[in-house]
């Protein structure tokens, strides 16, 4: 096996240039690092990274630990844009980054601090985690710095941040969007209950009707857990004794289970119901009617927690809590009720 004494001796130079060359450091002249990759390369000879990290004052692996990824619609792709976010500041940065996909069953098998020390994570980033799995209630306690998505932690530790959109601004202003538009027997598509992503956009929803003096109904809450094909089977009983003029639904999949269950029921969209998303997936764009949604930049998202997680490692000062831009997109599905005296 070759070692870095081979490549030091090959390439003339000293064990601690080669070691300086592979770490980036200023001091080593760029035509002596080139030399010494090319010699590297040539003799098959990569560094460990692990050793890199334990001898060195900081730890340069990031894990991005995702879970229930595996269950996700095949027309949802937020997930890889996330992880496209992460790779690329990541790799900008010099660290290194390692993708483990997980779920609740695995996290009960070994702690957050476990799972992270035996792959000597320095930091994580925590992606599709809800507030009732084994990592989330481990977290408060951590000395290992990590990043979520969409969940802000209720107390507070220095090692923690959070990224996400200001889900309840977003929420209320397409429900203000609907309520604009004389829309008053609206029924809210929600997702996973446990999820703090749900509860801060059903915040947003009831900030809204409250500024019609409306409240929510509960019974016109309809938990779908994000999966399109729970939307359209709650949206197909719902339609069987009811006419509401819109759907308000918490993602962009829901929304496709919902006008799935609209058009078999023979109404028309937005003529007869309308119906808005959450997150502008690529085929909100396609599908007939256009999607009226929220636009989310996973991509940037995921930029913006790996950025976060490295300051959180090297000790800098920060925000804890990054909230990324989101846009309403205006398309085909909504239409405004005619006849009201609202």
């Amino acid at each position: 096996m070759t070692t870095i004494r081979d490549v030091a001796k090959k390439a003339g130079v000293s064990i601690s240039v080669v070691s300086k060359a592979f770490n980036n450091y200023t001091d080593v002249n760029e035509k002596t690092k080139q030399r010494i990759f090319d010699i590297a390369k040539e003799l098959n000879y990569s560094p460990n990274i692990v050793a890199k990290n334990l001898s060195s004052k900081k730890q340069m692996t990031i894990g991005l630990i995702s879970s229930g990824v595996l269950n996700q619609n095949e027309k949802d792709n937020n997930a890889f844009d996330i992880f496209k976010g992460v790779y690329t500041n990541v790799e900008e940065n010099e660290y290194e980054l390692s993708i483990f996909l997980i779920d609740s069953m695995k996290q009960k098998q070994k702690s957050y601090v476990q799972f992270c020390r035996e792959r000597n994570i320095g930091g994580a980033i925590l992606q599709g985690i809800r507030t009732d799995d084994p990592y989330f209630k481990e977290l408060i306690n951590t000395n290992i710095p990590c990043v979520l998505f969409d969940i802000i932690p209720e107390k507070n530790n220095e090692l923690i941040g959070s990224v996400s959109i200001d889900n309840v601004g977003a929420t209320k202003q397409i429900a203000e969007y609907l309520l604009e538009r004389h829309h008053r027997d609206i029924v809210v598509m929600a997702g996973i209950k446990e999820t703090h992503v749900n509860s801060e956009r059903l915040k947003g929803v009831q900030q809204a009707f409250r500024e019609y003096d409306l409240e929510v109904d509960k019974n016109k809450v309809l938990y779908a857990d994000f999966s399109e094909e729970e939307a359209y089977q709650l949206a197909k009983a719902y339609l069987e004794t009811n006419r509401p003029t819109a759907f308000l639904c918490f993602s962009d999949l829901m929304g496709f289970g919902v006008m799935r269950a609209v058009k078999e029921a023979g109404l028309r969209i937005p003529e007869d119901i309308s119906v808005t998303g959450f997150d502008d997936v690529v085929l909100s764009g396609y599908i007939q009617p256009q999607l009226t949604t929220i636009r989310q930049d996973f991509t940037e998202m995921g930029k913006a927690a790996a950025q976060l997680l490295q300051n959180l490692m090297e000790n800098k000062t920060c925000e804890k809590h990054v909230n990324v831009a989101y846009e309403l997109i205006e398309r085909k599905s909504v239409g405004t009720v005619k006849n009201t005296s609202n």
